[in-house]
């Protein structure tokens, strides 16, 4: 059983209606799951830039600011919580419309377990996802750290596109000082072969200026 403290995932519950909020809960807790509840849209995006990553499951229909309303400022702030919109009957386009806005999924009130969390496993799916790879990037980002200021020049050379001559000329340098410095990436990084140094740099998202095209005479 998802019980233990290791395993437990939260649930985010936004919704105005306490009767929603205490018998989703409840469903919830007993299906293993951490479950924090807000009255309305303002109280979740008061807590939300510190709240611990989970699955949002989000009233569309709520006064003040309403689902979509938080759904917009959630991804404006990049705050990516997975979100599972809670709708009432009638209620498709804006269903419609909080998918196109990134949404997992929708439900129609009143839902029952087994629709609920078929949804949650594939919200928490979306964010371990999500988890994995700001995890490479942020390891990646350490590997380049090694690199010396111009060993990262030569290297964004590289990711640019650029021939050994160009960068040679760009940082005043000789071409096989360029070659040389690209050769020592490879032992620098830990990895193989430029393919696998590429692959580093772009999941550090690493990239500069477009370069300004050079012609030959």
């Amino acid at each position: 059983m998802p019980d233990s403290r290791q395993d437990k995932r939260i649930i985010h519950l936004v919704d105005d209606e306490e009767a929603i909020r205490r018998s989703a809960g409840f469903l919830l807790r007993t299906a293993g799951f951490e479950v924090q509840t807000y009255a309305s849209g303002t109280a979740f995006l008061a807590a939300a830039a510190h709240a611990t990553p989970g699955c949002v499951l989000l009233d569309i229909r709520m006064p003040g600011i309403d689902g979509l309303e938080v759904q917009r400022l959630l991804n404006e702030r990049g705050i990516a919580f997975p979100v599972i919109v809670l709708t009432g009957h009638g209620d498709i386009s804006l269903s419609v419309r909080a998918i196109k806005a990134g949404a997992v999924d929708f439900l129609e009130k009143p839902f029952d377990k087994a629709t609920v969390l078929h949804a949650i496993e594939e919200a928490f799916a979306r964010l371990a996802n999500l988890e994995a790879q700001q995890l490479s990037a942020i390891e990646a980002s350490v590997r380049l750290a090694a690199l010396t200021p111009r060993e990262r020049d030569v290297l964004e050379g590289l990711v640019n596109g650029q021939p050994n001559k160009i960068t040679a000329y760009k940082l005043g340098i000789s071409t096989r000082t360029v070659e040389a410095h690209r050769a020592n990436l490879t032992h620098k990084l830990g990895v193989r072969s430029i393919s696998d140094v590429l692959r580093l740099a772009f999941a550090a998202r690493l990239h500069s200026p477009v370069a300004e095209c050079d012609t030959a005479p």
